[in-house]
């Protein structure tokens, strides 16, 4: 996933910067309601995850106004604000879940992970497409019984297509998904990924649509 993080603490904002990479998601991460407000015209993510306390504002509000825009992406609060009342009033607000500091790492990860499932179509972390048997929580990839060894990016790649079947996704949308601004991004990095992709997982696991893009086929 690509996720947005809003958050002016430095030293927490890096640990969650840090945990979200290691799970090999693309993150983006702001300090100032303003600056995530610039981020958000200009790509999509598919997950933010928000304090409620910025230098420059409230975060509640900030979700208000998106959600009064039509902004669907899934929102995760991130706060110190522990009160009952301010976990409904985030939830009211459009936030789909919330988080009271300090919490585990690793629960942000399920949680995070959780989120974007439901927000895919398919809340199962069990996906089975032919010979492959894929667990989304676990992050693991059987074929025909074996283990297959996928790598950080190559992971990122597939799970974008998983959680997309029957959709085309640019080539510009998965580079986007795999890296954050201001990173560069060789022009043929993706056809690297997709040509790994169908050396471990089948020949027919991701079928190329010229000019347009990618969607994701079968194995065998």
């Amino acid at each position: 996933m690509r996720v947005l993080l809003i958050e002016d603490d430095t030293i927490l904002g890096a640990a969650v910067r840090d945990q979200i990479v290691g799970d090999s998601h693309s993150v983006d991460w702001v300090g100032r309601l303003d600056r995530a407000a610039e981020h958000l015209d200009s790509a999509a993510y598919d997950l933010v995850l928000l304090d409620l306390m910025l230098p420059d504002g409230r975060g509640l509000a900030f979700l208000r106004e998106l959600r009064r825009k039509g902004c669907a992406t899934p929102v995760i609060i991130l706060t110190a604000l522990d009160q009952i009342s301010d976990r409904i009033a985030g939830l009211n607000a459009g936030a789909d879940d919330y988080m009271t500091k300090p919490f585990d790492l690793s629960e942000l990860s399920a949680r995070l992970n959780a989120v974007a499932r439901r927000y895919s179509g398919n809340p199962n972390p069990l996906v089975e497409i032919g010979h492959l048997q894929i667990d989304l929580a676990a992050r693991t990839v059987v074929k025909s019984g074996r283990l297959i060894d996928l790598t950080a990016r190559e992971w990122a790649l597939f799970e974008a297509f998983v959680q997309r079947p029957g959709l085309v996704i640019s080539k510009a949308q998965l580079e986007d998904r795999l890296y954050a601004f201001g990173t560069e991004v060789e022009s043929n990095t993706i056809e690297v990924y997709i040509s790994r992709l169908r050396k471990k997982l089948g020949p027919e696991i991701v079928h190329t649509l010229r000019g347009i893009g990618y969607r994701l086929g079968s194995s065998r």
